[in-house]
């Protein structure tokens, strides 16, 4: 199964950048042996409408654009699950096990995503009750992404 990671806003050279690049890395190579390949991170910016609304529909368009046709989508959500990285790694397994052939992870912009977009979702994803930067929230969603390849193929990464 293709994972792909769609997020708005750019991220800058810097260590936080060079950290998401080290966990993204690190899951496409371990997860190519349990049937995931890595697509990439497609960045898209900010929109700049003047309503709230109309920005989170703005954004929701360039990521179904960006989606491939069927794919199943989680979203990171403040307003989702706080889920454990076991039930995260079998979300995703349960995913691919279902013979979906792509997912699309997406981080949205400081107003969230659109919510015909959050009903399309397969999960909704919390990272905690507190605000994250998108920079820490695509570090975290890199080293979730490995430890979730982890656990799947029973890597001692993971200890519970």
């Amino acid at each position: 199964m293709k994972v792909a990671v769609h997020v708005v806003g750019r991220m800058k050279a810097g260590p936080e950048k060079e950290l998401a690049d080290r966990y993204f890395d690190r899951f496409a190579k371990s997860a190519a042996s349990l049937g995931f390949d890595f697509g990439g991170i497609t960045e898209t910016v900010e929109s700049r409408a003047r309503d709230v609304d109309e920005r989170r529909r703005e954004e929701a368009g360039k990521l179904r654009a960006a989606m491939a046709p069927g794919s199943a989508l989680i979203l990171l959500d403040e307003r989702g699950k706080n889920i454990s990285s076991q039930i995260f790694a079998d979300r995703i397994a349960a995913i691919r096990d279902g013979g979906q052939k792509s997912l699309m992870l997406a981080i949205g912009g400081p107003d969230g995503h659109d919510e015909t977009l959050r009903s399309e979702a397969s999960l909704l994803v919390s990272f905690g009750a507190a605000t994250w930067p998108h920079q820490m929230v695509r570090i975290m969603l890199g080293e979730q992404l490995y430890r979730a390849a982890t656990i799947l193929s029973g890597h001692p990464y993971h200890r519970a």
